[in-house]
């Protein structure tokens, strides 16, 4: 086959369509001929009744749900491969199309019981179909990943044509008609393996196609794992805690259960102090449940290894305390302004901190937290008061929210960004000016990048109302330069009036100069811009023209938008790393040794460049040493990101910089959501695995 006049990935694409339209009434085909066969060998009358009534309203809607099964495929298809998780997390149904590996705590108390019930039918399918095709996905998705763009396949890109999103359709299509839930749970359970099987073939055409088309696979990143701990959390709600260390005897959590306790839905007949979890009572099987939720959550984050192993073995210590808690308040988990929940979240959050018990301020941390936890050991009746008080003591000792220099960073880092927000606008003000387009590159440059931060910080420095200003009052005499400055860079216009070229330079000189020392801007640049502008000078001096200047087209150029400027004492009071100095040093190396457990895991996938949400935790390589810090900070309109260390050091970064950074793997997420809500997510994540489980096994 030629290859495709468009992408490859385009390519597929389509003809991902256009193979679908072939396979799905194919699988319909092999699910109502399942049914019959179920039907004739079903045992009893009532099962044999139930697969009937199942193939004969799959023969009345047979050709509807190819259609809403396909136009489903196709949103999926031919979104953005970014969008694709975003329609396969958010379906027609808030829990249809559910991905088992996104399920949240927070998500599972906002459903109610039907979805409940749709999440872990999707996530049994999921399962089943995952068995059938996943090799042959395997294969595929490593070649339509280079035809993305990917030269390693990354773990956590949702593919669109991926066996989460078909699933997600087909559940989508099923929910947009009403059908009974009996027969929509038998064509679920009968048509899973059938839909795998054709799923495989599906995968094998498409990378049949992309080999003929010449795309190569992308390569597998592998994943080292350390001797000395678990596999990794990396950032992100994914499972990085092997399942087998939440399974067991722990089969009695199961998704529905879990969303009872957190909506309040179980019975409480026995009375709350006396009967002590006694078996047969309401309160036994809400304290049960709630004790099974902290045992979960505390071996989750036991297994985290972004925390310092004995920081992990100290959060243990809370282990009994937080039992207790559980009897008397069995979702206290679920409440982030509960004081015990709180008090964990904190304790967590500030142990993310520290990458050797070495680090400064580990020590006092460390101690910190034992005092808390043996203040957690006395008597239990008085245990929900003592918690207020301990909370207010860890977060009194908080170096990162308590650093001095911290709000002197955040008001220098909010001038910068006003100032560089006003210089777009003072940039813009100048291109649009009539002289602009002819003058030379040099000055053009130099009007839209410094010279317009110099109006920007007059400007910022005068009253609101310029046009009472003084006619000497630098805000407008930055302004009134520019017609001077641009015609005498012009060789063509300043050559024909020489006496005026002689006026106007050394008062046009004179006032750059004073601009450029209001913004503490570099002598060497200063000087050099200088010295071309005095070449255009001389150059139009030692030109005589008498015919007059000759009128010239020349189209509008477009400068780029003005370099972030940072004043040196903004730049000292914030820690500002300058962008330029992130393009000129290496990135990370893939034989480079990194210093802990953790950072020796190379994630499977390239994070996204861009924004972190506030509190998000990274790893910030500079100068071969990699700091642990905290983004505490950004600015309102998301141009400025302020991170501080345990040691109190502040760093900020332009938003420019921080994308720069996460491309060249010098920026690694550590953590971008709070150790307590992952661990609570993957408690939630095994309620559905034991539904799941359950489901099958009846």
């Amino acid at each position: 086959m030629n290859a495709p006049a468009e992408s490859p990935y385009d390519a597929c694409l389509r003809e991902a369509l256009v193979l679908s339209a072939d396979w799905v009434p194919r699988w319909l085909t092999s699910l109502q001929e399942t049914l019959q066969q179920r039907e004739a060998a079903a045992s009893n009358l009532h099962e044999k009744q139930g697969f009937a009534q199942a193939r004969t309203v799959l023969g009345t809607h047979r050709t509807l749900v190819a259609e809403r099964f396909l136009a489903m495929l196709a949103e999926a298809v031919q979104a953005h491969p970014d969008q694709g998780a975003a329609l396969v997390a958010e379906p027609a149904r808030p829990s249809v199309g559910r991905s088992l590996y996104s399920l949240s705590f927070d998500d599972l108390e906002l459903m109610d019981h039907d979805q409940v019930q749709a999440t872990v039918e999707q996530a049994r399918v999921q399962q089943v179909v995952k068995l059938a095709a996943e090799e042959a996905f395997v294969v595929f998705n490593a070649r339509f990943s280079r035809a993305q763009g990917q030269d390693v396949v990354r773990r956590h890109w949702r593919n669109p044509l991926g066996l989460e999103a078909v699933v997600g359709a087909l559940m989508r299509a099923l929910g947009t008609l009403h059908l009974d839930e009996a027969v929509r749970n038998r064509w679920l359970a009968v048509g899973a393996l059938p839909l795998g099987q054709a799923l495989e073939r599906f995968y094998q055409q498409l990378t049949a196609r992309l080999e003929q088309w010449g795309v190569e696979p992308a390569g597998f990143q592998v994943v080292q794992r350390s001797t000395r701990g678990p596999a990794p959390v990396m950032a992100g709600r994914t499972d990085s805690v092997p399942a087998a260390s939440m399974i067991g005897h722990d089969a009695l959590l199961t998704l529905d259960h879990l969303h009872q306790l957190l909506v309040g839905n179980l019975e409480q007949g026995g009375a709350t102090a006396t009967d002590h979890g006694a078996a047969g009572s309401g309160n036994a099987m809400v304290r049960t449940l709630a004790a099974e939720v902290v045992t979960l959550m505390l071996r989750r984050i036991n297994d985290d290894i972004r925390l310092l192993a004995p920081i992990r073995e100290l959060v243990q210590g809370l282990k009994p305390a937080l039992l207790q808690l559980a009897r008397n308040d069995p979702r206290f988990f679920a409440d982030r302004h509960n004081p015990a929940r709180h008090l964990l979240d904190v304790i967590t959050t500030r142990g993310l901190a520290f990458t050797s018990e070495h680090d400064s301020g580990y020590a006092a941390y460390a101690q910190q937290l034992k005092d808390t936890v043996q203040a957690l050991q006395g008597p239990s009746h008085s245990l929900p008061a003592r918690l207020p008080e301990l909370l207010h003591r860890l977060k009194q000792n908080d170096a990162l929210t308590l650093a001095p220099a911290r709000g002197l960073a955040m008001q220098a880092l909010v001038k910068v960004e006003q100032r560089n927000l006003l210089a777009e606008r003072v940039a813009a003000e100048i291109q649009s000016r009539n002289d602009f387009a002819r003058a030379p590159g040099v000055v053009r440059r130099f009007l839209t990048g410094p010279w317009s931060q110099v109006v920007a910080q007059a400007r910022m420095r005068a009253p609101q109302d310029l046009v009472t200003l003084p006619a000497d009052a630098p805000a407008l005499r930055y302004m009134d330069l520019l017609p001077d400055l641009l015609w005498s860079s012009q060789l063509a216009l300043a050559s024909c009036n020489r006496p005026r070229l002689i006026k106007v330079i050394p008062g046009l000189l004179r006032t750059l100069r004073e601009g450029l020392d209001s913004i503490d801007y570099p002598r060497p640049q200063a000087e050099a811009f200088f010295q071309a502008l005095m070449g255009l000078h001389e150059a139009a001096y030692k030109t005589q023209r008498d015919d007059g200047p000759q009128a010239a087209s020349a189209s509008r150029p477009t400068a780029p938008a003005p370099e972030t400027w940072v004043l040196p004492a903004e730049a000292q009071e914030s820690g500002f790393m300058d962008d330029l100095s992130i393009e000129t040093q290496p990135a990370y190396l893939d034989t480079q040794p990194l210093g802990t457990d953790w950072q020796r895991l190379r994630e499977a996938d390239a994070r996204p460049a861009g924004p972190l949400p506030v509190g998000t935790w990274v790893d910030l390589r500079e100068d071969d040493q990699d700091l642990r810090c905290q983004l505490t900070w950004a600015s309102p309109h998301g141009t400025m990101f302020l991170f501080n260390s345990a040691n109190g050091r502040s760093i900020s970064l332009t938003l420019r910089g921080l994308e720069r950074l996460q491309q060249l793997g010098r920026l690694r997420v550590v953590a971008d959501h709070g150790l307590v809500d992952d661990a609570l997510d993957a408690v939630a994540r095994q309620a559905l695995r034991n539904s799941r489980e359950v489901s099958d096994s009846t």
